[in-house]
Parts: C-alpha cells; sequence; structure tokens
C-alpha cells in the first residue's frame, strides 16, 4: 500500500500552498505537522479526491486519482470532523449510505466500533442531533471499520474523551492494520502512536 504525490501544485486566490510538491507514503502511520494555514487539512483533501489539485498526480498503488476517480475513491476514506451535510438524515442512515459505497465493510466491525465509542443509542437520532464529539466518533468509527487502503484522518483526537482517545491509539496501532494500511493524520499534539515517518511542512 502506497500514496504517491508526484509535482502537486494547488493554491487559493489568496496564496499558493503546494509547488511541485512531493510526497510518498508505505504502510503504517505517518504524522503531518504544520504551523495552522501551512496547508495540512488541505492536503488530506487533496489525496482523498475532495479537492482537485492545480497540476501535479496522485497515486494509490497503481491508481492514479484523476485518470480513476471512483477507483481511488473506493480505496481511501477522509474523515475530518466536517459535520455531513445531509440534516435529514439519521446517524444510521449517514452509515448506512456508507457501507453502500465500500460494499465489502464487515457490518460486525462497523457495529462493534459504534459500541466502543458509545454511538449504538444515537442511530435512529436525525444526524442534526448529535454533539461535534459524537460526529467525530461516528466518523472514526467508520474510519476504523471500512475496508480502505488510504486512512486521512484530520486532528483524530479532538474533541473526544480520554477513555475514546485511549481506545483510538489502540485501534492505529494494532499490527495488523498498520501492515495493511497507509494512514496519514494531522495532530496539534504528539499522536503516541507507532509512526513510519514524520513530514513537516
Amino acid at each position: 500500500m502506497e500514496l504517491s504525490i508526484e509535482q502537486l501544485t494547488f493554491e487559493y486566490a489568496s496564496h499558493p500552498l503546494f509547488q511541485q510538491f512531493g510526497l510518498t507514503l508505505s504502510a503504517g502511520i505517518t504524522w503531518l505537522r504544520g504551523e495552522n494555514g501551512a496547508g495540512k487539512t488541505t492536503l488530506l483533501k487533496l489525496a482523498g479526491g475532495a479537492l482537485t489539485p492545480h497540476g501535479g498526480r496522485i497515486w494509490l498503488d497503481d491508481i492514479e486519482l484523476q485518470a480513476q476517480p471512483l477507483a481511488y475513491r473506493l480505496h481511501c476514506y477522509y474523515c475530518g470532523g466536517d459535520t455531513p451535510q445531509l440534516p435529514w438524515l439519521t446517524v444510521q442512515e449517514i452509515l448506512d449510505m456508507h457501507v453502500g459505497l465500500y460494499a465489502s465493510t464487515d457490518i460486525a466491525l462497523l457495529n462493534a466500533q459504534l459500541q466502543a465509542f458509545h454511538l449504538l443509542p444515537t442511530l435512529d437520532q436525525p444526524i442534526t442531533t448529535l454533539s461535534l464529539g459524537q460526529h467525530k466518533k461516528m466518523q472514526l468509527a467508520l474510519a476504523l471499520s471500512l475496508p480502505v487502503r488510504l486512512l486521512l484522518i484530520d486532528e483524530p483526537f479532538n474533541g473526544l474523551d480520554v477513555d475514546a482517545v485511549a481506545y483510538l491509539r489502540q485501534q492505529l496501532a494494532a499490527p495488523e492494520r498498520l501492515a495493511r494500511q497507509t494512514i496519514l493524520l494531522t495532530s496539534h499534539v504528539d499522536p503516541q502512536l507507532p509512526l513510519t515517518q514524520t513530514v513537516q511542512l
């Protein structure tokens, strides 16, 4: 499992962020560091296909993002903590939508993650009734369950209680996961995880 970013160029109207940027990540955890505004979240969104680069190419193994966008996105998941823009859906319906996209999802595993994050009682609630912490836990439960090669997590520990932080660290550090997934995460604090590498923007 390898993520390759080649000669990436991306800019906002106000300022350029990436000029001919390159990065190669293998299986395991990479900690993406940088000051506010350095482009950490933008890079995750570019790597996840949520933003389109102005130049360069992004590969996941032999799948190139712009050439095979659907195939690429089915092998990655971006966990940003943003509130889903589907306020009319329940928590269960949001989860079902993701399971429908990632057809080989292990439902028993997803339910176990939901239970660990104490979300099972919320399944019939409208998504708008969740707290910000519960939104984050819902996305993390998906992140830990979906059968993807590339996992992109923006500030995974924000909004979590102490028990949830400990559980998330244990799940991310599982040797079986580290062997099969490329995980890129941002964090303003030391994630206290077995890192493959650290990248400074």
